[in-house]
């Protein structure tokens, strides 16, 4: 092989490099799978070292239900019944179990879960359109072309580590995160992405017998022991520490995290039989086996058109779901250690549109914060009479952020450096909303 190939190939090509080798020299394509992100060593630079976090935290644990295409304010968490039909459309408010809290009659087993959820109804965002409010949401930061951020679970990991040796740290379920991975940080923060909850970790069986797998893996290493010869460990250290990852995995009893199809059935219908609702049913299995960081998919948001009936559907889904999920986590005492969040990259419109749909509206939008040490309950944060401005308790994207970090107890003034040795903070200029937990 030509010395300068990894020096002179871009990121894309060294990938593939490795993706062929996986495949030829093992015959499993996990490994691919979890190199995504995956930048070499010789690509970083040394970064600050951990400091200890600024507090206790509340919760171990985050699951973060994202909300993609940017759902609708007034139709689910925000609800405006007396701001006429041009406004509210045909949706009507409900009560919940929380006194003075009302949300959309789309969601009435959330509105039983109330008193362990806080309502966000004063987020707000500068970036009006899908990816870069996708990333801003995810990140803190606006979207660059000579860098990536880190997501809330590379920061995470970075700072407080696995806690489960053999199952991956993050796993994302059903979606890309834009500006969710692990950014410039190490490949070994990246999240695992999983497409369908019932497939469960694609390609992690060999397809040879355990004696051909291992003739090829000991082929592998030797291989390797001349490629480390050339070239300094270090520089290599992601794809040997992935490549080890991916193997542990395979051979690991914890691989049962990921089949649903261990769990009850009565269980699994709690949930919904659909990608979201198995999906957060996942989510609380790897939870259960100390993965740190879940998030979940729901996309569909983008209303512009037939935005009521869209919406009842997609809230069904979600209703089911996420109610399934906090009272899974709570009888089975995980909910206090567990921070589940929902949010998405912005609102729609207060009006209305020709097409009975609502547009995209950076300016106020709803989310919510449960379990994990925060106060149920309760809504924080309002939006004026056509929910056209936040009036009070705004909060940005890097504010949510701070405000999740904080839950977890992670330091927000700890400096990480990029490559390009550039500062960087965990929710950049965020300051978290302390009231929130108890």
């Amino acid at each position: 092989m030509n010395d300068s190939f990894l020096r002179n190939t871009d990121e894309l090509s060294r990938r593939r490099f490795m993706n062929y080798t996986s495949k030829t020299l093992l015959g499993v394509s996990v490994i691919p799978s979890m190199l995504t992100g995956v930048a070499f060593a010789a690509d970083k630079k040394p970064s600050a070292a951990p400091t200890a976090p600024g507090r206790k935290p509340t919760a171990r644990n985050i699951i973060y239900l994202y909300m993609s295409g940017g759902m609708t304010h007034l139709d689910t968490f925000d609800p405006k019944p007396e701001a006429g039909e041009k406004v509210a459309g045909p949706v009507k408010a409900i009560s919940t179990v929380a006194d003075g809290v009302q949300v959309s009659e789309y969601l009435p087993q959330i509105a039983k879960q109330m008193d362990k959820m806080c309502l966000v109804r004063g987020l707000t965002t500068t970036q009006g359109a899908h990816e870069q409010g996708n990333y801003f949401m995810h990140s803190s930061y606006t979207m660059r072309g000579t860098i990536q951020h880190p997501g809330i679970g590379a920061w995470l990991l970075r700072m407080e580590g696995k806690t489960n040796r053999t199952l991956p740290g993050s796993v994302c379920v059903g979606g890309g995160a834009n500006g969710g991975g692990a950014g410039f940080m190490e490949s070994k923060y990246a999240p695992l992405f999983i497409g369908s909850p019932n497939d469960g970790v694609p390609n992690s069986k060999a397809r040879s017998g355990r004696n051909e797998f291992d003739d090829r893996l000991l082929l592998a290493n030797k291989f390797d022991q001349s490629f480390h010869s050339k070239y300094d460990a270090k520089k290599v250290r992601a794809y040997s520490d992935m490549y080890d990852d991916a193997v542990r995995l395979m051979r690991s009893e914890d691989l049962k995290a990921f089949n649903l199809n261990l769990e009850d059935a009565a269980v699994r219908e709690e949930y919904g039989q659909n990608g979201f609702g198995q999906g957060c049913l996942l989510a609380r299995r790897l939870i259960e086996n100390d993965v740190r960081h879940v998030e979940v998919t729901l996309g569909g948001w983008d209303t512009h058109s037939n935005n009521f009936q869209a919406v009842q559907n997609l809230s069904a889904t979600l209703d089911q779901a996420v109610s399934a999920l906090l009272v899974d986590l709570d009888r089975r005492g995980l909910l206090d250690e567990t921070l589940v969040v929902l949010t998405t990259e912005f609102g729609r419109t207060p009006y209305v549109n020709e097409n009975d749909g609502r547009d995209h509206f950076p300016k106020a939008f709803s989310g919510f914060m449960a379990g994990g040490g925060i106060r149920g309950g309760m809504a924080y944060g309002k939006t004026n009479e056509h929910a056209t401005d936040v009036v009070e308790g705004k909060m940005t994207p890097p504010d949510f952020n701070a405000t999740i970090a904080y839950g977890l107890g992670l330091p927000l003034d700890e400096v990480i450096y990029s490559p390009s040795k550039r500062p960087f903070t965990l929710a950049d200029k965020g300051a978290p909303v302390t009231s929130l937990y108890a």
